[in-house]
């Protein structure tokens, strides 16, 4: 069965030349909550109501999820009541959807083992898989037993996502939450990547600095000091030897004082 679900999907080829980065999915739940026609809806845009209880398998499909391609593996996994030799999933998958069905209330309480399970083994890994919870039969509305949002509640007390759909009739749901289960391993992929060391080297100019210029008292002026930017370029600023005495006169037409003289050196300013 792995080999007919296996072929890439429309929406985009793989570039060639281009590695696929995988992501394995492992679908949980008790018997009867729809794990294998959430897959089959998923993967081949079909609903078939009926499986075999016991049979457990792997299927293999390309995705483009955000414009980016993946592998995508999603384990459909056969317990027969509750959580029973988790080995086998829990160190291959890199996202968890637990599912249980929303017209039964059993199936909601045995989820809760699994996500018991699922936090236990969180404790002892370095970094925590995604988990998503899932209320499949959204179409079996009329003869709900579990509330949306004791569902909402459930997913907020182990730290998970809660989504609800109908593998029956909408496949636009069934493959967000297969694509947001790819999303937040990449995005947990990203939390733990090593922090890249800050080299800062010599050959960056460095900040202005101000400094204090002290002028000579010439022609009979007293000495003053002017407060001067100090950057990398030091032809912008003149030095003392090269300034220049300019006397600047300036007169009013209706005073009749004597014009006041000012005098000022030539490529600075006064502030």
């Amino acid at each position: 069965m792995s080999s007919v679900f296996g072929k890439p999907r429309a929406g985009g080829e793989r570039p060639p030349q281009s590695p696929l980065g995988e992501c394995n999915v492992a679908i949980l739940g008790c018997r009867g909550v729809g794990k294998s026609a959430l897959t089959v809806k998923f993967l081949t845009k079909r609903f078939i109501g009926e499986y075999d209880p016991n049979l457990e398998d792997t299927y293999t499909s390309e995705e483009l999820v955000d414009q980016q391609p993946v592998l995508l593996k999603v384990m459909d996994t056969a317990d027969e009541d509750g959580p029973g030799n988790c080995e086998r999933y829990l160190g291959w998958a890199s996202a968890f959807l637990v599912v249980y069905s929303i017209d039964d209330r059993r199936s909601f309480e045995g989820c809760q083992r699994y996500l018991e399970v699922l936090a236990l083994h969180a404790q002892g890994c370095q970094s925590r898989c995604p988990v998503l919870l899932l209320g499949n039969k959204l179409d079996m509305e009329e003869y709900r037993q579990v509330p949306a949002a004791e569902g909402l509640s459930l997913a907020h007390r182990f730290g998970c996502l809660h989504y609800e759909v109908s593998a029956c009739q909408d496949f636009t749901g069934v493959q967000r939450v297969f694509h947001e289960a790819v999303r937040e391993v990449r995005r947990r992929a990203q939390w733990n990547l090593p922090v890249r060391p800050l080299f800062i080297t010599e050959e960056r100019p460095c900040l202005p600095v101000a400094t204090a210029l002290a002028l000579p008292a010439r022609h009979g002026l007293p000495g003053c000091t002017f407060n001067t930017l100090s950057t990398v370029n030091y032809k912008e600023i003149p030095s003392v030897a090269q300034a220049k005495l300019v006397t600047v006169k300036s007169s009013r037409a209706q005073s009749k004082r004597k014009a006041p003289t000012l005098t000022l050196l030539k490529g600075f300013k006064i502030f």
